[in-house]
């Protein structure tokens, strides 16, 4: 049911839940959630350009794109819809 989202899916998270008939339907999960980088490759000096994207594993597992100045055990926050990057965890 809740597919590809899974993923994201942490102990404590609060998720609404559409129930029918005593069934569970579908589920929404919350629009970000905050994850560690546990993989990616060293920062290349002088790579600050904006556009500058490099690979990364997230500690669910999921791949994403993550800006160049992004290290391994930095905390982001991502989408859940598509695990897109949207800003360095403030956590």
């Amino acid at each position: 049911m809740v597919g590809d989202q899974a993923a994201y899916l942490q102990p404590e998270m609060k998720v609404k839940l559409s129930v029918h008939e005593g069934l569970a339907v579908a589920i929404e999960l919350p629009p970000r959630a905050t994850l560690e980088v546990t993989e990616t490759e060293p920062s290349v000096k002088g790579q600050t350009a904006a556009g500058s994207y490099k690979p990364a594993i997230l500690s669910n597992g999921v791949r994403t794109m993550v800006p160049a100045f992004v290290s391994t055990g930095t905390k982001i926050v991502v989408m859940t819809a598509d695990g897109s990057y949207v800003e360095r965890s403030k956590d």
